[in-house]
């Protein structure tokens, strides 16, 4: 990240909270899990994403003599504490899926084994990260599915949410599909491809319209793409657009047109008719103008001759949906014994009563290498010894107590099953292997091919089985009885 991230991004409770544990000398060793409870954008799933960057900043997390004196200057923190502080370095082992990998409510997708200390500092900055990536990334694949073949640039940068949420913004984009940005640091920072067309002004800056796309192809030629919607989109746009597309066709060369604006089913149409009569049949066509997937799903499936597509403010933003909403919650604490005690948030809505104890998920494969469930076990089960043995696995629903199925070599059948939870941060270091970008990005599409169609419809998807093991429910039963203080 470019950006420099102190350990001051944090909300302010977390570093009260943190004094109070250090001056009782209360800090255990805990397990907190991160989850979101709900799919963004009312999808079937999400994507994975800012984890690279999270354990990044997590390695490098300190307090700086600045942020130090500042403290101190709130009069809140004492000497003690703050000379904790002054040398604070983050320690702890993370758990988490590979970036990229298609998840689902409820699952623990980062898994923090560390002090209770170090436990409370990280949670904003990691919600920051995973909670706004993973959401752009989830957008992302949801506009490059309704785009089908056709190309997606994120051109978000001058309205997405500051600078550096344009800047995770595009990263992000780029992990759900998309192929390009328009952001030049992004390009920079994290080796995407930038690209972008012209803007209005370039055009209203010479002295007429073909001018200006006669001074442009001659600059870009082997990237000639022409905003045709200045002044008159199916008029002195799209005639000029042509003089200069076979003035290229002549040297060799190939062109294209950008549509800003309008009715973009009938412009786009149009101008493919006026294209191929004028013999242009390889020019392409870009539209952008406020794009969202179910604006480009319609235009698709309309069959209307588009080629690529410049998403921006409903991209970078999430559009309907502001924030993933992911929570970080207490899941385990050490006892003096030296074992770990689960814990649970019990609320009056089930849906909020969080899973307790150290947990893993496994996801298990039909013979097609279609996912069928996910499996929410505890860490200790022996589910491998179980899937070794060809035994028949009950999946339990989360909520309700008599929902269930038997998944089996045999019955329900599965021809393979992968762990998802790996270790990628050992004692504050970095310890997975780190791939570019690209690869994520590959990868983000790889895991979605491992899905029915029906799980991605951008309208009413099809549910993806998330369940619990028998042990992990009963665990969640006895302990939501013991906080109600019921006795069976």
């Amino acid at each position: 990240m470019v950006f420099d991230i102190s350990a001051l991004t944090t909300d302010f409770y977390e570093l009260t909270m943190m004094q109070g544990y250090f001056l009782n000398n209360e800090n255990p060793d805990v397990v907190f899990d991160m989850f979101y409870r709900k799919n963004p954008f009312d999808g079937g799933y999400a994507v994975f994403a800012g984890l690279d960057e999270m354990l990044s900043e997590l390695e490098s997390l300190n307090f700086s003599t600045n942020d130090i004196a500042y403290l101190k200057s709130l009069g809140i923190f004492d000497q003690r504490f703050l000379d904790y502080l002054s040398t604070y370095r983050f320690h702890g082992d993370i758990y988490a899926p590979r970036e990229g990998t298609t998840v689902f409510p409820g699952e623990p997708l980062v898994r923090v084994h560390t002090k209770l200390i170090d436990a409370q500092l990280i949670e904003s900055l990691l919600l920051n990260t995973i909670n706004f990536q993973t959401l752009i990334a989830t957008k992302a694949m949801r506009v490059c599915t309704a785009a089908k073949d056709g190309v997606v640039m994120e051109f978000g940068l001058r309205r997405a949410q500051g600078m550096d949420g344009g800047l995770s913004a595009s990263r992000a984009a780029y992990i759900g599909g998309c192929k390009l940005t328009s952001n030049t640091l992004a390009g920079k920072v994290f080796g995407i491809p930038v690209g972008g067309t012209m803007a209005h002004s370039w055009v209203m800056a010479y002295d007429n319209e073909l001018e200006a796309f006669r001074e442009f192809a001659k600059i870009y030629p082997n990237n000639c793409i022409l905003l045709i919607d200045t002044y008159d989109t199916l008029g002195s746009g799209i005639e000029n657009a042509i003089i200069v597309g076979k003035e290229q066709k002549a040297k060799g060369l190939k062109m294209g047109v950008r549509i800003d604006s309008g009715d973009l089913s009938y412009l786009a149409r149009a101008v493919r008719q006026r294209l191929d009569e004028a013999g242009l049949e390889d020019a392409t066509i870009c539209v952008s103008n406020d794009l969202t997937e179910e604006i480009i799903t319609t235009l698709v499936n309309d069959g209307v001759p588009i080629n690529s597509w410049g998403v921006g403010t409903n991209l970078v933003t999430g559009g309907s949906q502001s924030a993933l909403g992911g929570v970080y919650k207490l899941a385990a604490k050490r006892l003096e014994s030296g074992a770990f005690q689960p814990t649970i948030k019990v609320s009056n809505s089930y849906a909020k009563t969080t899973n307790p104890g150290i947990k893993q998920i496994y996801r298990f494969y039909g013979p097609d290498e279609l996912a069928v469930a996910d499996l929410i076990t505890l860490d200790d089960e022996d589910i491998d010894e179980m899937i070794k043995d060809k035994k028949d696995i009950v999946f339990y629903h989360p909520f309700t107590d008599g929902d269930l199925f038997v998944m089996g070599r045999d019955k329900y059948r599965y021809a393979r099953v992968e762990k998802l939870l790996n270790m990628v941060m050992k004692d504050g270091k970095i310890c997975m292997d780190r791939v570019a970008l690209k690869d994520i990005q590959a990868f983000a599409k790889e895991s979605q091919s491992h899905f029915h169609k029906s799980y991605k419809r951008l309208i009413n998807p099809h549910i993806y089985k998330v369940s619990l093991s028998r042990k992990l429910k009963d665990l969640k039963h006895d302990l939501i009885l013991e906080a109600k203080g019921i006795k069976e």
